[in-house]
């Protein structure tokens, strides 16, 4: 949901930041504001400030706590698909087809990092998580059992998020030395004249 709400505001964003001109000054403002937002106070602001129940033209809606969590990533997940986005656009208007096509791994890599600061994965490396898994542990008597505990906590949240980490990072590689292999002559030319070639 995160992903997907910051989708439809970076966009935006994103196609009036890679115009040229001082309009572009706007939607830089806004990604400075949207990324100066911390996000675990945005979520802890909105959770306890959200009612759970809303009116609009006679219909009730619940909101969730998830959405809530979602609405409270869009800060973070908004600014930096922006950011993505109009970096993309900038080299696909140069002919840097390529390049732009990186904006696709971002796309991946952002939302890891949308799920690692959400729910149980926001526990990864911090005191909660390490307290959470060892509260757990204390239930069993066994050291086998608790080792089984243990095991299942560092499988579920960290090995398979690195791996996640792990493939964007090569399918980034990857395409960026598509990019600088396949540059056309004239990016050369134009180089080498700038050099002084």
């Amino acid at each position: 949901m995160a992903l997907v709400m910051g989708c439809s505001l970076g966009a935006p964003l994103a196609i009036v930041w890679a115009l040229r001109g001082p309009i572009r000054l706007l939607p830089n403002a806004i990604v400075q504001l949207l990324r100066a937002a911390p996000t675990f106070v945005v979520m802890f602001f909105l959770l306890n400030i959200l009612p759970h129940r809303i009116t609009i033209f006679g219909n009730d809606i619940v909101i969730s706590r998830q959405f809530t969590v979602a609405l409270s990533l869009l800060p973070y997940s908004a600014s930096v698909i922006a950011e993505s986005a109009a970096e993309a656009l900038r080299h696909w208007r140069v002919g840097s087809h390529l390049a732009a096509l990186l904006l696709l791994p971002n796309l991946a890599r952002i939302y890891f990092v949308l799920v690692m600061s959400s729910g149980s994965a926001a526990a990864i490396g911090v005191h909660e998580g390490i307290s959470s898994i060892l509260r757990q542990a204390d239930q069993f008597q066994a050291i086998g059992d608790r080792l089984w505990v243990f095991a299942i906590g560092v499988l579920g949240y960290g090995l398979i998020l690195q791996t996640g980490f792990i493939g964007v990072q090569k399918l980034r590689s990857h395409l960026a030395a598509q990019v600088t292999r396949r540059r056309r002559p004239s990016d050369l030319t134009e180089s080498s004249k700038i050099n002084g070639g």
